[in-house]
């Protein structure tokens, strides 16, 4: 995970990919199907809100990130913000929580921001020791907005080089199993507080993006956190 390159990320990591509220329609995606409970059952590995939390139950901080994996701006959050979030998970001072949306289905021809957050969910079931692993290479390899993007093979290939080697990772990959309701987690949490990716709370709280766009403000804001 890259530190490069803050200055441009401070600029752009707060310029969002939400207008708003008018938008919610479309985030939603196509409809669910017919008798879908969206208050569950939830998926293995993830919080009742659909996070996927990776650090020790009694951390005295949790950084929960709001994150599109089609999202650019999200993209380069990771970068330059993912090696810290790595490092306060393993030194046990803060645990982070994703939670992974989908809105960004119309960027790729394929549906990949849909796809990937279903990943998440896969990978998840399977541990969470590997996920941050997992996320960097995600965001790394993210596609370029308005065109092809990942097979589900590539998918699984990504999920496998980060240790998610078990065959059932690669058949929910393909089947989509949690597609409703990652799509149902996603039109709730886009329903409240956040319109834009990415979003940062700590402690509950959202951040300014602005003081979180760095690797230095995000480390001091989970410091006074404490």
């Amino acid at each position: 995970m890259g530190v490069a390159a803050v200055v441009v990320v401070a600029l752009g990591v707060v310029v969002g990919v939400l207008a708003g509220r008018s938008f919610g329609a479309e985030v939603a995606g196509p409809a669910l199907p017919a008798g879908f409970d969206p208050s569950g059952p939830v998926p293995a590995g993830a919080t009742a809100n659909g996070a996927i939390r990776v650090g020790a139950p009694n951390a005295p901080v949790t950084v929960r990130v709001v994150a599109d994996l089609q999202c650019p701006a999200c993209k380069r959050f990771e970068d330059v913000n993912g090696a810290l979030l790595a490092e306060v998970v393993g030194s046990g001072l803060a645990a982070v929580e994703y939670n992974i949306v989908t809105f960004l289905d119309r960027a790729s021809v394929d549906k990949y921001s849909s796809r990937a957050g279903n990943a998440s969910y896969c990978v998840a079931a399977h541990g969470t020791s590997n996920y941050q692993r997992w996320l960097e290479a995600m965001f790394e390899q993210q596609p370029a907005e308005g065109g092809s993007s990942f097979s589900d093979d590539a998918l699984i290939a990504v999920a496998e080089q980060a240790g998610y080697r078990d065959p059932a990772v690669a058949q929910c990959i393909t089947a989509r199993t949690h597609d409703a309701y990652l799509r149902a987690r996603t039109a709730e949490i886009l329903a409240g507080d956040v319109q834009g990716t990415p979003t940062v709370f700590i402690n509950g709280v959202k951040a300014d993006n602005r003081a979180v766009a760095t690797e230095a403000g995000l480390r001091a804001a989970i410091e006074s956190a404490r």
